[in-house]
């Protein structure tokens, strides 16, 4: 038997590696969804997880950082902010 494929569909999805209940806890947006700061989630629009254990979007936590209020501590548990690796 021989069959010959004559068109293909290839359908994906991605989530990231994150609890389903969870949200940034900045801009309280799921983290399968974007900043406010940006239109489309995904690599433009990443997570970035602290050694303190707490994940937000990347770009809510630069902002949070910028900020004089902030004192480069993380905003959850006001530790010093380490990325972790």
């Amino acid at each position: 038997m021989k069959i010959t494929i004559t068109r293909w569909k290839d359908v994906a999805g991605w989530k990231w590696d994150v609890p389903d209940d969870e949200v940034c806890g900045i801009c309280r947006a799921p983290f399968d969804a974007c900043c406010p700061n940006c239109t489309i989630p995904g690599d433009d629009c990443s997570l970035i997880w602290g050694e303190c254990s707490h994940v937000f979007h990347m770009h809510c936590l630069l902002k949070w950082l910028e900020s004089d209020s902030s004192n480069q501590q993380c905003p959850m548990d006001r530790r010093p902010w380490v990325t972790a690796k």
